[in-house]
């Protein structure tokens, strides 16, 4: 990789080397046949399994063409009512993230959120009574359930917690995952 090069920009994940859904490794990309100095490290949805992928491929769309690849389930958005477009770009064109089950991307305000990784522990044991029902509502737990494995979590463990951040109001959204 030239020292010129950065990684491409993905306004719903915008720091996916921070949040470990991309890498750097020498490996070759499946995709485009470069060692680009990066590879994505979480989940590709594709009749063909594959295993090395760069940004710059998935940035562009050329992962998605070419293995008709997707990055993240698109369950959420379409239930959200977003429009193709933005399903489109969330799916096909966006670093989806590492999760126990499958990764479910929240929207808000007519758009998807950004991913902003793991939560910090500090942010989940510091929710209020209307971030307790939202955590709720989004990961399924109840909040008596909640304030017991709040206790516990530790980023990047089970149960997981996930920060997103609206680009519009910048509401601050989480929702939980486990093992």
């Amino acid at each position: 990789m030239s020292s010129a090069e950065r990684l491409p920009a993905f306004k719903y994940h915008p720091d996916p080397l921070g949040t470990g859904s991309i890498k750097v490794s020498d490996a070759v990309c499946e995709c485009c046949g470069q060692a680009r100095g990066y590879s994505y490290s979480a989940a590709v949805y594709a009749i063909q399994n594959v295993e090395v992928v760069c940004p710059w491929c998935i940035a562009d769309g050329s992962l998605a063409r070419r293995f008709d690849a997707t990055l993240v389930d698109a369950g959420p958005l379409v239930s959200a009512g977003l429009s193709s477009a933005i399903v489109d770009e969330v799916t096909r064109r966006t670093p989806g993230y590492l999760s126990w089950q499958q990764e479910s991307w929240i929207a808000c305000c007519d758009d998807a959120c950004e991913f902003h990784g793991d939560a910090p522990r500090a942010e989940i044991r510091d929710l209020d009574e209307v971030g307790m029902l939202s955590l709720s509502s989004e990961s399924g737990f109840t909040v008596e359930d909640l304030r017991s494995i709040i206790e516990q979590y530790e980023p990047r463990g089970s149960p997981a917690f996930y920060k997103f951040v609206c680009r519009h109001c910048r509401r601050v959204r989480y929702n939980g995952d486990c093992d």
